[in-house]
C-alpha cells in the first residue's frame, strides 16, 4: 500500500491469512455474513488485546491494537445485512401465520420458519444471532 497505513494493511494480512486458511479446510468461507464474523471475532480479540496492553501500562501496544479495532469495525461496517426493522416485520408476519395455521409459536418453530431451508430470510445476509434475539423479545 502505498499510503503506508500500516494498521489497514495489518490487518487485510490477517484477514486475507484466515481466509486463505478457511479455504483450505472443510468449511470454507461462502458467505458476507461468514466474513462478517471473522471480523467482529477479530474486533473483539483486538479490544481484549488492548484491554490488557492497558493493563500493563503499554499504551503503545493498546493504541495499535485499537487502530486495528477501528479499521476491522469500517469494514464490518461496509458488509450490507438485512435491516432490523425488514427482520421484525418477517418474523412478525411469520408468527401471525402460524397462530392462524394452529401451529405452535415458540422460539425453535419460529426460527426455523424464518432462516430455515426455505424459510422467509433463507440466503438472505442476516445475522442468525440477531434474528434469534428478535423472536425470543416478540414472543
Amino acid at each position: 500500500m502505498k499510503a503506508k497505513d500500516t494498521n489497514r494493511l495489518n490487518v487485510l494480512r490477517g484477514i486475507l491469512a484466515e481466509t486463505t486458511n478457511a479455504s483450505k479446510t472443510s468449511a470454507p468461507f461462502k458467505t458476507d455474513i461468514q466474513l462478517l464474523s471473522l471480523l467482529k471475532k477479530r474486533a473483539a480479540a483486538s479490544k481484549a488485546a488492548a484491554q490488557e496492553f492497558s493493563a500493563a501500562r503499554r499504551h503503545d501496544l493498546k493504541d495499535k491494537e485499537e487502530a486495528q479495532v477501528a479499521v476491522l469495525e469500517e469494514y464490518a461496517a461496509k458488509v450490507e445485512i438485512v435491516g432490523t426493522d425488514e427482520v421484525m416485520e418477517v418474523i412478525a408476519k411469520v408468527v401471525e401465520e402460524m397462530r392462524t395455521d394452529g401451529v405452535s409459536v415458540n422460539t425453535g418453530s419460529v426460527l426455523k420458519a424464518v432462516i430455515g431451508e426455505g424459510g422467509a430470510l433463507d440466503g438472505k445476509p442476516v445475522e442468525k444471532a440477531e434474528v434469534a434475539r428478535i423472536v425470543k423479545r416478540m414472543l
